[in-house]
């Protein structure tokens, strides 16, 4: 298995913390999110990680070299000079990986109870991109047919719909609605889609787009517990799910 740890984000929910620190390096019971999530990759199988950065980039590049890079093999794709939003991230980084197999992609501030191992062997090759969803209280919402296949996207509060499909536009309401969890596979096939996208642009944009040509599916997780690491009053939340799996 190989990973893509995103943690070039500016972590402005955690102000003032990542005012000195990037959001990768927060602590939570005294370990960093990036730490946490690499070792948690590795003892799943994970022999190879790229991690971009920006926000204190430097900051995080030592931290992996004073860790020896936890024995594995990883790579940085530098974004110090544009944040280049969650598609272009991808776009850039896939091409650092030592081949063309399927790779993960995981936020650094999501902690979760998934099983990545066996959702990466059991998915990575039945579509060219598969998505970790659940059925999560949000605003917004992606969009699946009976086949598990996405079709679009919806924010239920202003009432917009994004899809490729007419079908879907004039009645969204008939499509599943499942929370995105920030996991997810990528496959590289998919890589000569984003030319045409430049070198900024979101993944969700991207994929409801793609939706129109390629598979691209989601797996509904009914007992994912999962805790987004972006704001302070997460911080507890993270510090009792890492107690509680202790």
């Amino acid at each position: 298995m190989k990973a893509l740890v995103l943690a070039a984000g500016l972590g402005t929910r955690l102000k003032p913390l990542t005012d000195t620190t990037p959001k990768a390096l927060i602590s939570v019971l005294g370990t960093p999110l990036i730490e946490i999530l690499i070792k948690r990759l590795i003892a799943n199988g994970c022999d190879e990680v790229v991690v971009n950065v920006h926000h204190f980039s430097l900051q995080i590049i030592d931290f992996l070299q004073q860790k020896e890079h936890f024995g594995i093999s990883i790579h940085i794709s530098d974004e110090s000079e544009k944040l280049l939003d969650t598609g272009g991230a991808i776009k850039k980084a896939g091409r650092l990986f030592s081949d063309d197999t399927p790779f993960l992609v995981h936020n650094v501030d999501i902690l979760h109870n998934l099983d990545l191992q066996a959702f990466y062997h059991q998915y990575a090759h039945q579509a060219e991109a598969i998505l970790i969803v659940s059925q999560r209280d949000t605003q917004r919402y992606l969009l699946f047919n009976d086949k598990d296949e996405l079709v679009g996207w919806t924010n239920i509060k202003t009432g917009e719909v994004k899809s490729p499909f007419e079908e879907v536009k004039a009645n969204a309401a008939a499509y599943r609605r499942l929370a995105f969890s920030g996991i997810h596979i990528f496959s590289p096939s998919l890589l000569p889609e984003m030319d045409a996208w430049g070198d900024r642009f979101s993944i969700i944009d991207f994929y409801l787009q793609a939706c129109a040509s390629h598979r691209i599916i989601g797996v509904e997780k009914k007992d994912l517990h999962l805790v987004d690491v972006g704001k302070l009053d997460t911080l507890h939340a993270a510090e009792s799910f890492l107690n509680a799996e202790m």
